[in-house]
Order: C-alpha cells, then sequence, then structure tokens
C-alpha cells in the first residue's frame, strides 16, 4: 500500500523545504482521497487476478475501493452505462462488441490490460483426433466421434461451453446454427470451473473429451495443447460480426491441428471499461487505466496456482505489484501528474 516512503521516492527533491522539513502529502499524491470507486469483476474467476491488481493501484492512489462486485456481462455493461458502477478491467474485445449498444452512450474502453493473444477455441484430446482424424466441428456429425463424447447418453457429443450471459455462449450458440450442430453437439452451459474439472478427470479415466476455452486460462496449463489436447478448426469462419472473419483465423497457434489454424473466434484484447463522467471527473484514474498493462504470461502463472489451490488472490497481486515497484512507480506518478494539470 501507499507508504511515506514511496511517497518520498514520488516526490524526490521537490518535496523538500530549506529547513530540511517535508511538506505533508498533498491532494496530487492522493488524489482519490474521499472518493469510492465501485467496481466490478467478471464471473470468470481467471480475470480476478489483474482485478484486483488494479484495486490496489487505486488504493495507492487513495481511491476508496470497498470491494469488487462480481457481475455477468450483461447487468455490467448496463451498469457502468448507468453510472451504477464505474468501471472494471475485463472486458473481452471484440467478443463483448455485442454489447456496444448496451454501454456506448455512458461509458467507454480506456488502455488495455492485455493486447492480443487472447485466443478462444475448440479443443479435443490428442488421442481422438489421432484414433478419428478430428479436423473441424464438422467432424462431430459423424455417428462414431458423437458416440465417443457421448458422455450423458443422449446422441450428441458433449461440449463444455460457456455459461448463459458469458460473451463466448453467444458465439457457441451462433456456431451450432451456422454449422447446423444442434443434432451432433450438446452444449453443456453449468458452471464453467466445475464442468471443466469434470473433464478433466474424465480425461484422465481415459475418456474422449471436447471443450471450449480461452487463454490465459488454467485449462492450458492441465491439458496443455499439442501434448494432451489440440485445438480444432471451425469449417468456414461465420461470427455474428463478420467485419471481425479476418482476425479468426491465425498463424502459428500452438498444439492446432492446423497451420494457419481457423479458430472461429478473433484474438481479443483484454481491456477497461469504465464510466465516461467517472473519467472526466477522476484523471487519475484514466490515466492509470491507460498506462497499466499486465502481461499475459503471469495471469497464466496464477491462474495454474490458483487451480492448484492458492486462492489467495489479494496476496498473488500485492506480491505481483512488489515484484514489479519500479514499473507499477511509474504508473501512479503518471497518474498522479494527470491529476495535477
Amino acid at each position: 500500500m501507499f507508504s511515506l516512503k514511496s511517497s518520498l521516492a514520488t516526490l524526490g527533491v521537490a518535496a523538500l523545504v530549506g529547513a530540511g522539513a517535508l511538506v505533508p502529502a498533498t491532494a496530487q499524491d492522493m488524489p482519490g482521497e474521499g472518493t469510492t470507486v465501485n467496481m466490478a469483476r467478471a464471473t470468470w474467476d481467471t480475470g480476478w487476478f489483474h482485478a484486483e491488481i488494479y484495486r490496489q493501484l487505486l488504493q495507492e492512489l487513495g481511491y476508496d475501493v470497498p470491494q469488487i462486485t462480481t457481475l455477468d456481462n450483461p447487468p455490467f455493461y448496463q451498469s457502468v452505462a448507468q453510472g451504477d458502477m464505474d468501471l472494471w478491467v475485463n472486458g473481452w474485445f471484440p467478443l463483448h462488441n455485442t454489447y456496444e449498444d448496451t454501454f456506448s452512450q455512458g461509458a467507454e474502453i480506456v488502455g488495455a490490460v492485455a493486447v492480443g493473444g487472447a485466443l478462444e477455441g475448440y479443443l479435443v484430446d490428442a488421442a481422438a483426433v489421432e484414433e478419428f482424424g478430428i479436423e473441424t466441428l464438422d467432424d462431430f456429425k459423424r455417428d462414431e466421434v458423437k458416440a465417443a463424447f457421448d458422455r450423458n447418453g443422449d446422441g450428441k457429443a458433449d461440449l463444455v461451453a460457456c455459461p448463459p450471459g458469458w460473451g463466448c455462449e453467444i458465439n457457441i450458440e451462433h456456431h451450432l446454427d451456422a454449422y447446423d450442430l444442434r443434432d451432433h453437439i450438446n452444449p453443456i452451459k453449468a458452471g464453467y470451473s466445475a464442468s471443466m474439472a469434470d473433464a478433466v478427470a474424465a480425461y484422465q479415466n481415459g475418456e474422449h473429451i471436447l471443450f471450449y476455452t480461452w487463454t490465459p486460462n488454467w485449462t492450458v496449463n492441465e491439458l496443455v495443447p499439442g501434448e494432451d489436447v489440440m485445438w480444432i478448426e471451425v469449417p468456414e469462419v461465420n461470427l455474428p460480426d463478420m467485419s471481425l472473419a479476418d482476425a479468426a483465423t491465425l498463424e502459428g497457434v500452438e498444439g492446432c491441428v492446423a497451420d494457419p489454424c481457423t479458430l472461429g473466434f478473433p484474438a481479443n484484447d483484454i481491456v477497461p471499461v469504465a464510466n465516461s463522467e467517472f473519467i472526466d471527473n477522476n484523471p487519475a484514474v484514466e490515466t492509470l487505466l491507460q498506462t497499466v498493462s499486465i502481461p499475459l504470461g503471469d495471469i497464466f502463472a496464477q491462474n495454474a496456482a490458483m487451480n492448484a489451490g492458492d486462492d489467495d488472490i489479494e496476496a498473488q497481486a500485492s506480491a505481483w505489484i512488489e515484484e514489479n515497484r519500479g514499473t507499477v512507480d511509474g504508473w501512479l506518478e503518471e497518474a498522479r501528474a494527470a491529476a495535477a494539470m
């Protein structure tokens, strides 16, 4: 947290007076003092680590961030547009473009947690790819493939999909219709972490699995693409917003059945979304959101640790901040300077 020592480091020589005394901390040092931030986080726990990092950085600027409210996409984007929520750092764009009409009149994207590299797609255990020659979702129309992935006896292949309200649910539902897969694939929409834990257990028992995932995520640490599982392709790119079609085929995707790999989902940026009036009234927050970035590898490492049982996210975020203190202090200095202008 903010301390006298770090305050002196950022104030520098200008903080000293001729008599040798120190100037007390000013509003520039703690521009958020007296202001409460209503911050949200997404329902997927793989986004909680970087949300907690931002919360602690806001606190170092003097803002009161008493808790983070966990929300699904639709209620967040509605509440941030209305000003009931001030911000979150769990925007996934272009995946969340479907919510743009909801929030664009009162909120905006500010900065980026991580640019590119956030992948989405469908994966199958590597043994099934070899046994059945699976390359695309179209292969799940074959009776022998459906039977191999039918874990509940309904005659369809079971797919670990996304819970209702997630942006990925919209794209998966679109794919099921676009590729005529309703009679062949059963999307499991229960809690994602529990459903994936069940899939991992099934894989370890020698069963075949089909699942959707994204990166960074603990799933690709537990089931490594190219070793345990393989990314498979969609028959052709078909998105709710076809203006993003070019971004849905990527080169060099490790563990894909083809290169380039037609994942069927555009690569995403993870970004903050904030209420516009709140940003206008808090230039320190705007600058902080514009300058902070978290390496995907660090998010991935925390996700893996969390899945292994280390769920003290507050301590993990504090440790990350201290390990990157030099960079962090630079971000805070920029935010304070913006507040003083």
